[in-house]
């Protein structure tokens, strides 16, 4: 019998640092690139990728980190990618589990936050779905009545419910650069049309399934982002991380009320400190009290302890 993908909330609490992680040092292996969250190396074969305990707002990397903030978001997606499976396919290499314990026999503490992942040609968009009208999406149908462009009913209050998901394509930034929403007519030129529709569809399914599990665990999805790669054969592969609280808006069901921002399991927390500073959004970033670091990593913890806790059907339905 294989090793599950992921290990449950009970030992996630047990592996948590005292300190954040922020740098991955010691590995042998070639960085080949540093995101706001991870690091990729060359191991050969394959990509390593390692979680680490940075976070971001605003697209400004924050000085402190929250620790064991990278061992949440990797379960987290571990979980997504097992469940995701009858779908589409995804980045992991084949006994995920063992390929991993084996490479990282010299670095056990780093095995809780990473994955070893098959080299893919990342699609050049992010694929970004709602089913509630918040954040930018809000932003945007208050300035101009629609969803980047998509049509929805008039007179709606931040936070309702839309009538369906809408699949928003965004940009894929570099760092320290910000993403910008595209029409789907753009990212059909992008990726052509049958790679679109492909896209498109695939996160729509990948929306109902993580909806149901939300649901399931008493939360509700307001919005998410997938990313997606290429094999040689152009075949379609999720990605990086799925349905984590730094990629999706996570609400509470109890006491969600329309007309307002919700409460949230995700880094929201942070920026609503941050939005009470006289701060322009660009570095150097304030630090971070400490309350505001523990009160973060609570939320990202209460997040994979409720959707881990539910087996949602990975039909998508």
């Amino acid at each position: 019998m294989a090793d599950p993908l992921y290990i449950s909330h009970e030992s996630v609490l047990r592996s948590l640092p005292e300190s954040p992680l922020l740098a991955v040092e010691g590995l042998s292996f070639p960085l080949v690139a540093r995101g706001k969250v991870r690091d990729i190396f060359d191991a050969g074969e394959h990509f390593l990728i390692i979680a680490t305990d940075r976070i971001s707002a605003f697209d400004v990397i924050l000085n402190e980190g929250v620790p064991g903030k990278g061992i949440v978001l990797t379960q987290m997606s571990l979980f997504w990618f097992g469940e995701a499976s009858t779908i589409v396919r995804h980045h992991l290499v084949e006994d995920h589990t063992a390929a991993l314990r084996e490479l990282l026999a010299d670095h056990p503490h780093l095995i809780p936050r990473a994955m070893l992942v098959r080299k893919l040609q990342p699609l050049p968009i992010e694929a970004v779905v709602r089913g509630y009208l918040s954040g930018s999406g809000w932003r945007d149908y208050v300035r101009t009545g629609t969803v980047f462009g998509q049509r929805v009913p008039v007179g709606l209050e931040e936070s309702a419910k839309l009538p369906f998901p809408l699949f928003t394509p965004t940009t894929k930034a570099e760092q320290g650069a910000h993403d910008e929403p595209i029409s789907l007519e753009r990212c059909a030129e992008i990726l052509g049309a049958d790679r679109y529709e492909a896209v498109r569809d695939t996160s729509i399914r990948l929306f109902a399934l993580g909806s149901a599990a939300a649901r399931q665990a008493r939360l509700l999805l307001a919005d998410t982002k997938f990313e997606f790669g290429l094999d040689g054969d152009g075949g379609l592969h999720l990605i990086d991380e799925v349905l984590t609280p730094d990629s999706s808006r996570f609400w509470p069901e109890d006491g969600f009320r329309v007309g307002g921002p919700q409460q949230a399991f995700d880094k929201q927390f942070v920026r609503d400190y941050l939005e009470s500073l006289a701060w322009d959004k660009t570095p150097p970033p304030p630090p971070l009290p400490q309350e505001v670091i523990l009160g973060t990593r609570d939320r990202y913890l209460e997040a994979l302890r409720k959707i881990t806790s539910v087996r949602p059907s990975a039909s998508g339905s």
